[in-house]
């Protein structure tokens, strides 16, 4: 019998995932393992590659197959975080654990200079975005400054994704999204690396060959057969950044639609038709040669549930419940959720979180829920960017652990006054992964993953969101020269 299984892979910021998807769209098996996040320093986010990465790989693989023939895996398709810098030697093997994407703010002296070097309208025009927390040369050269004899050993650069596929295949390949995501490095418009600035950042280190997303790069090799138990000479395809991976599983495939994932951070993402710039956001390749995407994202979302959960000693599902009983506004409190700096659209590193309007009335129920909406608070600042650029949102799809419930979805909807469509798998990226791997074999996906659920807004929330909406506007504006003194405290600055 033929295979007609397709596996997809991911790797998140606090968790990995597999799936087992049928040719028909439908779920065989899922399973998924935390793992944790290295913080060495204050600003400072990273991964062990081989130990979390291709080690969550091997063991979810072999989970997921077990008492399953890897004949059965018809193609293999991989997504991971991104951009993400891992620094390995000529044979590929990690000098260091990787620096994690935008909420590792290391190297903010590198993006000045770089930006100096190349002149902002020039990184805007070929690279489509301005240097931020997010890119990735600016992180290439602080290894070069502060790790000298790293740097000295250092000839490869893998993307999450891309260390996945060259573990699996031997295939040194970045997929066209994240090359396109890792400023200054990629030439949008071109669409190929950008030779000035890679030979100015990264002289020493090979160019990956570029591929798009679900296209068919290289095959399983008999080495990372015995690892996992797949079969050798399976098809594995580029793969990509977990975002765009999960905005085509949940469907988004037309220009106009946006997906909005509730993860640990929260990112948007949506399908433009040319390349889209704005100041405040990411520009990048799409899907396929003939998309582009228009990308923002949060620092901090699920993450801060977790966080003030493990504070209180409540579980997320108690305090939900808790939230949905508090009215919208919670009782007077807006909170600031830049708790590790913000992304889009402020990009401040040292922007940091706060609560306004606190009093003794208010219990872990109202700042649980203040946390939901001031996230909301965030999508909104986010989703009226994209429209200042020309790209507002004509769908908006919800994927992600936050999907789960009505409370924090319903939340959203009220603050944006944009409806939400609920797929029915929001599983993550690997889902997208499953499908792109299945698009790459022929398989017809459209009729995967239909949308069970519409999410309205409230119009009779709508007043109170609008003021509280306009408070956390203004109140960052006013508080931002008191908060990057306080985390210049933090990180051990004098004042």
């Amino acid at each position: 019998m033929a295979p007609d299984l397709y596996l997809g892979l991911d790797i998140g910021t606090s968790s990995s995932k597999a799936v087992l998807v049928s040719s028909s769209g439908a779920v065989v098996a899922s399973t998924s393992r935390p793992h944790g996040v290295s913080t060495p320093y204050p600003g400072h986010f990273e991964h062990d590659a081989e130990a979390v990465w291709w080690g969550d790989a091997r063991a979810l693989i072999r989970e997921i197959l077990a008492g399953r023939d890897g004949r059965g895996i018809a193609a293999v398709g991989v997504s991971g975080i991104g951009p993400v810098v891992l620094v390995a030697d000529g044979d590929g093997r990690p000098l260091r654990p990787a620096i994690l994407y935008g909420i590792d703010t290391r190297a903010t002296r590198e993006i000045d200079d770089l930006t100096t070097r190349f002149g902002e309208s020039t990184l805007v025009r070929v690279c489509g975005n301005r240097l931020t927390t997010q890119a990735v040369g600016p992180k290439v050269l602080w290894i070069r400054r502060h790790e000298p004899a790293v740097w000295a050993r250092t000839r490869r650069w893998f993307l999450s994704s891309a260390y996945l596929v060259f573990r699996l295949t031997g295939e040194y390949v970045a997929d066209h999204y994240s090359a396109s995501a890792s400023d200054p490095l990629y030439d949008l418009r071109a669409r190929t690396w950008w030779a000035e600035a890679w030979d100015e950042i990264a002289p020493s280190v090979e160019r990956p060959r570029l591929a798009w997303p679900g296209e068919v790069v290289g095959s399983v090799a008999p080495d990372a057969s015995a690892q996992t138990g797949l079969r050798a000479g399976t098809p594995v395809i580029a793969g990509t950044i977990d975002a765009l991976a999960e905005a085509y599983g949940a469907g988004c495939s037309e220009v106009g639609d946006t997906m909005v994932m509730y993860g640990s951070t929260l990112f948007l993402i949506q399908t433009v038709a040319a390349p889209t710039v704005h100041p405040a956001l990411w520009a990048a390749t799409g899907r396929t040669p003939s998309t582009y995407s228009l990308a923002a994202g949060m620092a901090t979302s699920g993450i801060l549930t977790s966080w003030f959960s493990d504070l209180v000693g409540g579980d997320i599902a108690t305090l939900m419940e808790g939230a949905a009983r508090v009215p919208p506004g919670s009782a007077g409190l807006v909170l600031l959720p830049y708790f590790a700096g913000e992304r889009t659209p402020l990009f401040d590193p040292d922007a940091r979180g706060c609560w306004l309007g606190l009093t003794l009335h208010h219990g872990r129920e109202h700042l649980f829920r203040s946390i939901l909406e001031g996230v909301a608070f965030g999508v909104r600042h986010n989703v009226e960017t994209m429209a200042e650029a020309g790209a507002s949102p004509t769908r908006l799809f919800a994927v992600g652990g936050g999907t789960r419930g009505d409370v924090w979805v319903q939340i959203v909807s009220d603050v944006t006054q944009v409806p939400q469509l609920v797929p029915s798998i929001t599983i993550g990226a690997a889902y997208g992964d499953a499908r792109m791997a299945a698009e790459a074999m022929g398989v017809d996906t459209s009729a995967w993953n239909p949308i069970v659920r519409t999410v309205l807004p409230e119009a009779a929330t709508r007043s109170v969101y609008d003021t509280l909406y306009a408070i956390y506007r203004r109140a960052y504006a006013r508080l931002r020269e008191d908060l990057h003194i306080l985390a210049g405290l933090s990180a051990g600055r004098e004042p």
